[in-house]
């Protein structure tokens, strides 16, 4: 609701305060939709907690785990190095069974 009495005319009155109702309106709109998109960006961002981790890389125990799974491989160097056809295959493994029991859940 806007009301303006600024001017001595009633339609000078009224096209003011339509154009404040239409700024007010404006910023609404774009208060919201700029919420929306806050919304949107930290739901993809994440908070970066120790429960989000995919995997950790623990160099002096000569580690990798892999926290969606709980997998843990041996031999940081030579996964570093690339080799990690053995990682790939167990993972690849651990979602297929993962996929199936949910289909038989």
């Amino acid at each position: 609701v806007v009301t303006c009495q600024d001017e001595r005319s009633q339609l000078q009155n009224r096209l003011k305060a339509e154009a404040v109702l239409r700024t007010r309106l404006l910023d609404i709109k774009q208060t919201e939709a700029g919420a929306q998109i806050t919304q949107e960006r930290r739901a993809q961002v994440g908070s970066a907690d120790r429960s989000e981790k995919i995997r950790t890389y623990n160099f002096p125990q000569d580690r990798l785990t892999d926290h969606r799974y709980s997998m843990t491989f041996h031999n940081l160097p030579k996964i570093m190095d690339g080799q990690i056809d053995d990682i790939v295959n167990a993972l690849v493994a651990a979602d297929e069974t993962q996929r199936l029991e949910a289909k038989l859940a």
